[in-house]
């Protein structure tokens, strides 16, 4: 496995502790996850760092072993193979999406279609109240339309109401995030 979905938020909604406090929790749910020996690291931008620099150099498989990508570029184009079978968590389990209930399927990311920064961030990861937002993308691929964006792994729309577990909720999310093995 070098490529999952979080099970879990680390519970303070969009602060999670920065990039830092992010790239732990992906380190502390891979080796519950039995994955050992990698360094992980969130797919998430800040203001000074962009989510597409962070993650290694692929290629990327999933707890099944499904490859998911082969470098930066593949992931960040048409010939990924993210979809709701294949985003699956570090216990190997699909995340609700579209159509699920709880819809699980908004993933925090900050980032635009080619996995450089936007604007929302949730305060650069440090922000859990009912102020800010972060951009999302949707782990089934699937949205309200078929717009590009709907379909979007990693830039699908900003949350609504703050950085709060609630807030993401509502949006269709529970503040989950990518994480992928740089080495």
């Amino acid at each position: 496995m070098s490529f999952f979905v979080t099970s879990a938020n680390p519970g303070k909604g969009g602060d999670l502790g920065g990039l830092a406090g992010a790239d732990a929790h992906c380190g502390v749910l891979a080796a519950a996850g039995g994955s050992t020996g990698k360094t992980w690291r969130a797919y998430l931008s800040t203001d000074a760092e962009n989510a597409k620099d962070r993650i290694g150099t692929g290629p990327w498989h999933n707890a099944k072993g499904e490859k998911i990508a082969d470098d930066v570029a593949s992931l960040h184009g048409d010939s990924n193979n993210l979809t709701k079978q294949t985003a699956l968590n570090e216990k190997g389990e699909v995340i609700n999406g579209r159509g699920d209930t709880p819809n699980r399927h908004d993933i925090l990311t900050g980032t635009k279609p080619d996995g450089t920064a936007a604007a929302e961030t949730c305060g650069n990861w440090t922000m859990g109240g009912a102020e800010g937002a972060a951009i999302v993308g949707h782990s089934d691929r699937t949205g309200l339309d078929d717009s590009a964006a709907a379909k979007s792994w990693n830039s699908s729309h900003p949350t609504r109401g703050g950085c709060t577990i609630g807030a993401f909720k509502g949006t269709g999310g529970d503040g989950l995030f990518y994480c992928f093995a740089t080495n």
